[in-house]
C-alpha cells in the first residue's frame, strides 16, 4: 500500500510517452528558473563559485544535465532495451565537441570540474533547448513499454535530483530562491505504535525503479514505536541547550571527530541571538520557526540527539513499513530523514546501465528516506533510497526517532 504522498511519484514512474513529455518540459522549466536565480545573484558569467567538495560549478551542473540526457537517449543506440542496455555500446559523437571530456561525471574527477573551459551559460542554455527538442522528438516515436520508456524516466528523475542539488547549493552560497521553496511545519505530534510483522520490499511494481530498489525479499520487523513526524527545531534546540554539542559521551568516535573538525556549537546555518535562534535561509537570517522540522543535520548529529533523548533512529525497513502502513498518521516529505541503515544492495542486486549510480557507494553511505521541501513531488516515493556520507550537513536532511529497544 502506497501512502498519498507517493501518488505523484507512482504516476511519474508509470508515465506514458505523452505524460513524460510534459514532465520533462516541467523539469527543464525548474532547471532554467533556478539558473536564472543564480545569474541574478552572481551575474550571468559570474556563476563560477569557489571550490567545495560538496558542490559542483553551476555551469558544470547545467552542462551535465544536458549531456546526461543526450548520452542516454539521442546517442544511445540501445535505448529501447531499458535496463538491459549495454552502457559501453559505441555511440555517435556529442553535438558539442568536448562535451564527453567535460560533463561525464564517471570520468571527470570532481576537483577538475573547476578548471574546465566550459561554454558560457547562454551556450549551455541553447544546448539544453536543442537537446530537449531531440528528446521529445524521439519520445513521440517511442514504443509504449517500460523498457522503451526507461531512459526517459531516468533522465527525468536525474534532472530533478540535480535541481534539488542546485537548491542546496543556493542555500550554501546565499543565493535567494523562489519563495515556494520553503519547508512547512508538520501538524502531527506524538508517536505511532506498529505491530511489525513480515514486510515485503524490493519490488516497487510496474514502471520505473532504480537499481538499488530492486531485489524482492521479506524482512521481519518486531513491534516498534516511531515518531509521527520528524524532530522539530523546538525539540532539537532542547538538545543544544542541554550541552549536546559539548558532551563527548553523546557522540560516536567518528561523530566527535567530525564535530571537532567542523568546530560546530550548533547546526549549520543556525545562530543564537540573545535567547532566540535565527536560521540562514537562502542568504537571509530569519527567526527560527520552532515548529519546522530540524534540517541541515548530519547523521552524526541525528545519532547524538538520539543518545541524549534515549531514542534511536529507525531502520530503513521500519521507515518504509510505517510510511506505507500508517497512512496519514505518518507525516513526511519536508526533510530527508536519516535512518540507521547503511546503504547496501538488496539480495541479487544487478547494476543498471548507469553503473555509477549505486554500486560505488554501497557500505560507505547511510540511507535517507522520504524527501525534502526542495524535492519534486514526483521523486517522493516510499521505496526511494537516497544515500549520503554521514558527515553531510548541506542537504535538507533531518530525522525522526523510535523508542529504544529493551
Amino acid at each position: 500500500m502506497m501512502s498519498n504522498e507517493s501518488a505523484d511519484a507512482v504516476r511519474a514512474r508509470r508515465a506514458d510517452a505523452a505524460q513524460l513529455a510534459g514532465l520533462l518540459v516541467d523539469a527543464r522549466r525548474h532547471t532554467l528558473a533556478t539558473l536564472g536565480a543564480y545569474e541574478r545573484a552572481l551575474g550571468a558569467e559570474g556563476i563560477a563559485v569557489p571550490y567545495s567538495p560538496q558542490l559542483n560549478p553551476p555551469r558544470w551542473e547545467l552542462g551535465h544535465v544536458g549531456w546526461f540526457q543526450e548520452w542516454w537517449l539521442r546517442r544511445n543506440p540501445q535505448r529501447m532495451r531499458g535496463a538491459a542496455a549495454d552502457p559501453d555500446t559505441a555511440r555517435p559523437p556529442p553535438r558539442r565537441a568536448g562535451a564527453d571530456s567535460w560533463f561525464d561525471s564517471s570520468r571527470v574527477p570532481h576537483r577538475d570540474r573547476w578548471q574546465l573551459p566550459l561554454p558560457s551559460a547562454d551556450a549551455l542554455r541553447d544546448d539544453l533547448a536543442r537537446g530537449l527538442d531531440d528528446t521529445l522528438t524521439l519520445l513521440r516515436d517511442s514504443a509504449a513499454d517500460d523498457d522503451a520508456l526507461y531512459f526517459y524516466r531516468l533522465c527525468l528523475f536525474h534532472e530533478d535530483m540535480h535541481h534539488e542539488a542546485a537548491l542546496y547549493m543556493a542555500q550554501h552560497l546565499g543565493v535567494p530562491a523562489d519563495d515556494g521553496w520553503a519547508p512547512r511545519p508538520h501538524a502531527l505530534t506524538g508517536e505511532i505504535a506498529l505491530n511489525g510483522g513480515v514486510h515485503s520490499t524490493g519490488d516497487p511494481g510496474a514502471g520505473f525503479a532504480f537499481d538499488n530498489e530492486l531485489g524482492a525479499h521479506a524482512i521481519t520487523l518486531e513491534r516498534f514505536t516511531i515518531d509521527a513526524a520528524p524532530v522539530t527545531w523546538a525539540q532539537y534546540c532542547e538538545f543544544i541547550a542541554a550541552g549536546g554539542y559539548q558532551r563527548r559521551e553523546l557522540w560516536s568516535a567518528d561523530g566527535w571527530a567530525w564535530l571537532q573538525g567542523e568546530a560546530l556549537q550548533a547546526p549549520r546555518y543556525l545562530r543564537a541571538t540573545g535567547s532566540t535562534w535565527q536560521r540562514l535561509t537562502f542568504g537571509s537570517w530569519r527567526p527560527l520557526d520552532p515548529a519546522q522540522p530540524a534540517m541541515n543535520l548530519s547523521w552524526h548529529e541525528a545519532q547524538a540527539y538520539c543518545g541524549w533523548a534515549g531514542r534511536r533512529l529507525p531502520t530503513e525497513g521500519e521507515w518504509e513499513f510505517a510510511a506505507e502502513r500508517a497512512g496519514g498518521a505518518f507525516a513526511w516529505g519536508q526533510v530527508w530523514e536519516w535512518t540507521a541503515s547503511a546503504f547496501a544492495p538488496y539480495p541479487g542486486f544487478v547494476a543498471h546501465p548507469y553503473r555509477d549510480y549505486s554500486a560505488p557507494w554501497f557500505r560507505t553511505r547511510h540511507v535517507l528516506r522520504g524527501g525534502s521541501f526542495a524535492t519534486h513531488a514526483r521523486m517522493k516515493h516510499t521505496r526511494y533510497r537516497n544515500f549520503f556520507p554521514p558527515d553531510r550537513n548541506d542537504i535538507f536532511a533531518g530525522f525522526r526517532t523510535c523508542a529504544a529497544r529493551r
